[in-house]
């Protein structure tokens, strides 16, 4: 999972931001470990981590200089495992708070409890309850060092079953409670909070922004020049945040909400906005490529546009179908009004029980289009279709069990709501002619055999090559 010992201590001695949030540093002398960024002492001093639950399972404190909770998230993909990696995705979704069991985890996996411990220990050198619990510290130390929420709600916001335990873990990390880490400079209490999410430069998010204006759906959501914003409606209590982008980080200000939801909406602003990429990783494969290379320099920081809400983005593909992209919009905020839920923050998008129960003729489009919508929120109401799914081969085979939604909705659905970044649109017409006009290429079977250069990344290509084709003349 790591790089060499070499390349580790070059990328510590310089510091290179690249490399923050992918390994961690423990420095012996002290018993502290420190992202990469943070300058620490010699060379025989330090051992190096591939996880921050790895040196917590060590016995190291977290800096409280650098602190290793604020830097950009460890990427699932970096388990060598694809059990591993799925069983990741799944905890940072939350699959082991709020009574969530290893046991429960496994069965979604379809795995045995010992051989998912067994693989933890092989690939990741921790349990899976480790890196749970290491997830619910780092998330409780973010919001105390960022907000001035009492130290109740922060500890059921993180996923912790009492206060006691909260207070017990960070005793037991830190050496101290969780009051005496706190700084008298928070966002505040109440109606506003404001949160700070880490990126990995390079990072282009002016394209998303672009991506996301004409996508925004009216009335839920608004794009300006420089920042996104929407309403939301978590827990049941409605709120609205505004995104914006800063040096090495997005500024999130929240407004209204429940507390007791922040990590998830944590989650979700991550998956939308892609933080956990890694550029370089990205780029050096899709450089190997001479042409498209040449269209990666343009936006060496592109990002795949995820999804607050998986369920509204596969409602958007389906409404997508064969209209303009302007066309799609103005529909669905047709259904947002109709719908979905007023508060005071304006709609918000409705959830799968209530499109369950929609009427097709009450929508300005096709009735097959509009019938495959109540498909599909019933089969999410159900439960038999989940986005928490990490088989993107079975996730897609569901989708196309319904009637309505073919290859392209689901390969859709699948890159942005499920954030799969090897989804590839081949059979989208934007690529096709794309691909014609750089490669040469017509055929759709010549198409894939190109894209195969650009594994595991060829959701990020289709990005580029829709950029391409949204700002050539």
């Amino acid at each position: 999972m790591l790089p060499s010992p070499l390349a580790l201590e070059e990328a510590r001695k310089a510091r290179d931001p690249r490399f923050d949030g992918r390994f961690f540093v423990g420095v012996r002398t002290t018993g502290i470990y420190c992202r990469p960024v943070c300058p620490v002492p010699r060379e025989e001093n330090v051992v190096f981590f591939a996880a921050a639950a790895q040196a917590i399972e060590a016995g190291y404190r977290p800096c409280l200089r650098c602190r290793p909770e604020a830097s950009p998230g460890t990427p699932a993909w970096m388990g060598t495992s694809t059990t591993v990696s799925r069983a990741l995705k799944l905890i940072n979704d939350g699959a082991l708070d709020d009574g969530g069991t290893i046991a429960g985890l496994s069965d979604r996996l379809g795995v045995t409890t010992r051989h998912l411990s067994r693989l933890f220990a092989r690939h990741l050198g921790v349990s899976p309850k480790t890196v749970a619990q290491t997830r619910r510290l780092q998330f409780a130390k973010k919001l105390i060092d960022e907000t001035m929420l009492p130290m109740t709600e922060i500890a059921m916001s993180a996923g912790y079953g009492s206060v006691r335990r909260f207070n017990d873990h960070f005793r037991q990390v830190y050496a101290r409670a969780p009051r005496q880490l706190r700084k008298e400079d928070g966002s505040g209490t109440g109606e506003t909070l404001v949160l700070q999410l880490a990126y990995r430069e390079p990072f282009s998010f002016n394209t998303l922004l672009d991506f996301y204006r004409v996508r925004a759906t009216p009335g839920v959501e608004q794009v300006t020049s420089s920042t996104y914003s929407r309403n939301f409606l978590l827990d049941n209590v409605a709120g609205r945040l505004t995104v914006s982008a800063g040096k090495g980080v997005l500024t999130c200000r929240v407004e209204g909400g429940s507390s007791r939801e922040l990590m998830r909406l944590h989650g979700a602003l991550k998956r939308m906005f892609d933080l956990d990429a890694v550029p370089a990783e990205v780029n050096r494969v899709l450089c190997g490529d001479r042409k498209l290379a040449a269209l990666v320099r343009q936006a060496p920081g592109l990002r795949l546009p995820g999804a607050f809400d998986p369920f509204e983005i596969a409602v958007r593909a389906i409404v997508g179908q064969q209209v303009s992209v302007k066309g799609a919009s103005t529909v669905m905020g047709r259904i947002a009004e109709q719908y979905g839920k007023s508060t005071d923050y304006g709609p918000v998008f409705p959830d799968a029980d209530r499109l369950a129960r929609l009427d097709p003729a009450s929508l300005p489009m096709p009735r097959k289009r509009a019938e495959a919508i109540r498909s599909l929120a019933a089969e999410v109401a159900s439960g038999r279709i989940a986005f928490d799914q990490t088989d993107k081969s079975n996730f897609e085979a569901s989708l196309l069990a319904l009637p309505g939604i073919g290859p392209w909705t689901a390969q859709y659905i699948a890159m942005r709501a499920l954030g799969d970044p090897d989804a590839f649109l081949q059979g989208d017409l934007v690529i096709r002619k794309v691909v014609k006009q750089l490669f040469g290429l017509d055929r759709e079977r010549d198409l894939l055999a190109l894209a195969e250069r650009w594994r595991p990344w060829r959701g990020y290509a289709g990005m580029h090559l829709w950029r391409y084709a949204a700002e050539k003349p």
